[in-house]
């Protein structure tokens, strides 16, 4: 692991909750549409293998996105994400729905975005995140931002960093050489 900042490190070392965007984090934030008006979205494994580690941890995983794509929610249940919101345009709403559900405290949340809209997400939580694609305004708001690009690893950049500040990605690496 590349060295972190001691702030990011005690930041990460408290999450329990990581909540993430979809179009423009966990995707490269392009949006294939079909003449039949069906959207088309890629993923990397990157990604989806990071969030079922981290799930291995105990930290929980959500979604809170303003988008509705079948595809999504098919991406999820498959990566056993914890919490999905869909749909949402008032992402401070679903945040605070979604700390109660999950019962965890603001520093408690990891959040990655992109752009303004998850601003009221970002300000609020322990971790604010931004891939590095992000908009101007919101990268001000990020206290860490990846180094991998959105759709291509950025989320699982932040899941290590997540158990690596937590004492657990030696350990889950390690399972796979054995």
């Amino acid at each position: 692991m590349p060295p972190f900042p001691p702030d990011i490190i005690e930041r990460a070392r408290r999450i329990k909750l990581l909540i993430m965007d979809v179009d423009g984090v966990l995707t490269d934030g392009r949006i294939f549409i079909r003449d039949n008006g069906e959207e088309i979205k890629s993923f990397h494994t990157l990604d989806g293998h990071g969030l079922k580690m981290l799930g291995q941890t105990g930290v929980q995983t959500a979604v809170i996105t303003g988008r509705d794509a079948p595809s999504v929610g098919i991406r999820v249940q498959q990566l056993g994400i914890n919490h999905y919101f869909k749909g949402i345009h008032d992402k401070r709403a679903a945040y605070d729905r979604l700390r109660s559900l999950a019962g965890v405290a603001q520093e408690e949340c990891a959040f990655i975005g992109d752009d303004v809209v998850d601003l009221p997400v970002m300000v609020r939580c322990g971790l604010p995140a931004a891939v590095p694609e992000a908009h101007e305004f919101t990268l001000r708001h990020a206290a860490y931002i990846t180094r991998r690009p959105a759709g291509k690893g950025a989320v699982r950049e932040l899941c290590d960093l997540i158990m690596h500040a937590q004492g657990n990605l030696a350990a889950a690496l390690e399972e796979y050489v054995k």
